[in-house]
């Protein structure tokens, strides 16, 4: 697959990766990183997951306006919520899975699944991570 890119995004990461320090390089994003205290971490600073989970919410938002415009759905009031969990796969390596909660006041019942699904098709975050993690998409009321 080729693509026309028309924005990328620099970040850099610093210092002891998990327990260090990002910036992205135009300074917008500028934030310490220390592990979760589940992970024998102090807490004390954002994580990997948490901006993982922050991106994918606001990209699949995104995407769902999207798909409400293509399928003539009205998404206003639309709020997703991403729940990225990291774990052991059993085999000595890490892996992800992630819930995406989307509630959409304004659709009605039995095109919210279509709606979601088709932002789902089509969110560039949903298309990297597909066939490598689990992503699971709820429906909230």
């Amino acid at each position: 697959m080729s693509l026309d890119i028309v924005y990328t995004a620099v970040a850099h990461a610093s210092g002891g990766g998990r327990d260090g320090h990002v910036r992205s390089e135009d300074d917008r994003l500028d934030l310490d990183t220390r592990p979760p205290k589940e992970m024998g971490g102090s807490g004390e600073g954002t994580n990997p997951e948490q901006l993982f989970a922050a991106g994918y919410a606001a990209c699949f938002l995104g995407a769902l306006h999207a798909a409400g415009r293509e399928l003539g759905v009205d998404t206003t009031g639309a709020e997703v919520s991403a729940e990225v969990g990291i774990g052991g796969t059993g085999t000595g390596e890490f892996g992800l899975a992630v819930e995406l909660d989307v509630y959409t006041p304004a659709v009605e019942q039995p095109q919210r699944q279509r709606v979601a699904e088709r932002a789902h098709e089509i969110c560039p975050y949903s298309n990297a991570t597909r066939g490598n993690i689990t992503v699971t998409l709820s429906l909230v009321d």
